[in-house]
């Protein structure tokens, strides 16, 4: 039905507007849509400056109102996470950093914030590819044409590593590098061919992996560092440090035998370890009683030499007694271990003397006491 401006409004033919009649239905017409525009209309021009004035004035302070809260609310609503830097650009040049929080800036395209999550720490893999989890990986597929390094002996050895490194200069981070996980990921590649190439297989496999992750860590700090990437790398895994799979079995082969070959040879050295001193204190042993009887035989001849002296001068002042004395200690010296028989010629008969064997009656009796007992 069309609308009817004429006597105060209202849809013509109809019930009195889209509202109906009133509850009571006594003929008050309801509100009349038209007035109450007009009665909004004269109310925003009193309001605008300037009185009465025309709509376009209006309209124009509209807009400037709306521009200004615009500023407002773009300036005052750019938010900093914590694990983040701000960092604005008035008209592409760096400007000034915002802390995390609240923080106030001109909108675009005057002033562009960039907010790059400094604390969070990223991780880059050399040599493979796949998921990492803290300390532990899951290998989903090589990369042979970055695992493949040459060794300072000319050997080939395989090795995956994980790069640990987060944002350590923000600006420089944005403005130095383009691409900073492929950078990272390329510097740790050389890096690690360089360390590679300045050490033997053998250590890399066995004792020197620690040192060869701190090696590769402070070699890529000081490249990223000559490129001011704004880049602190804060930790490097070696993952797996291995020969070729092509060689891997004839390796153990090897790494096998020179395991028994260190071990035959520690055994050798403990065994000498043990046999040697044993040596050395028997030497030791037979040089003390060397010398010991070196001193008793010194000692006893020089006794002897004593001994003839004094017996000497005492022969010199009484040779009969002298001579007679040694013929009595000589005869005590010959017959103390012998069987003695006396017999004595002048006596008739078989001239035996019987005589009292005391040493014997001694033997004998301590015979006795032993079987007794």
């Amino acid at each position: 039905m069309p609308w009817s401006s004429q006597n105060g409004g209202g849809w013509r033919g109809g019930s009195g507007g889209p509202w109906g009649q009133g509850p009571s239905g006594g003929g008050n017409q309801g509100p009349d849509l038209e007035q109450i525009l007009k009665q909004g209309q004269d109310r925003l021009k009193k309001a605008m400056p300037g009185g009465g004035g025309s709509i376009g004035g209006g309209v124009i302070a509209l807009i400037v109102l709306a521009v200004l809260a615009f500023v407002g609310f773009q300036g005052f609503t750019t938010r900093v996470q914590p694990d983040e830097v701000g960092v604005v650009l008035r008209f592409g040049e760096f400007d000034r950093q915002l802390p995390p929080g609240l923080n106030f800036r001109l909108p675009y395209p005057v002033e562009t914030v960039y907010k790059p999550k400094v604390t969070r720490v990223n991780r880059e893999t050399v040599g493979f590819r796949g998921e990492v989890d803290g300390v532990t990986t899951s290998v989903s597929r090589q990369v042979p044409e970055e695992s493949l390094m040459l060794t300072g002996d000319e050997n080939i050895v395989d090795i995956n590593s994980v790069i640990f490194w987060r944002i350590k200069d923000a600006e420089d981070f944005l403005f130095n590098i383009q691409q900073p996980e492929q950078t990272v990921k390329d510097v740790a590649e050389s890096a690690l061919r360089e360390v590679a190439g300045e050490s033997e297989l053998q250590p890399l496999l066995t004792r020197s992996r620690q040192e060869t992750e701190q090696a590769v860590q402070e070699l890529m700090q000081k490249t990223l560092d000559s490129y001011e990437a704004g880049i602190l790398i804060t930790q490097v895994q070696l993952q797996k440090v291995d020969p070729p799979a092509q060689v891997i079995d004839a390796f153990r082969d090897v790494q096998a035998a020179r395991a028994d070959q260190e071990r035959l040879q520690n055994e050798a050295l403990a065994y000498a370890n043990t046999v040697v001193p044993e040596a050395r204190g028997e030497a030791a042993k037979i040089m003390e009683a060397a010398q010991a009887y070196k001193e008793q035989t010194v000692a006893e001849a020089e006794g002897q030499a004593d001994r003839f002296v004094k017996i000497y001068e005492q022969y010199a002042s009484a040779p009969e007694v002298t001579r007679r004395r040694m013929f009595l200690e000589t005869m005590e010296r010959i017959f103390a271990g012998t069987e003695k028989i006396i017999i004595d010629e002048a006596k008739t008969g078989q001239g035996v003397v019987p005589y009292l064997p005391l040493n014997e009656l001694r033997r004998q009796e301590g015979r006795t006491q032993g079987a007794s007992q």
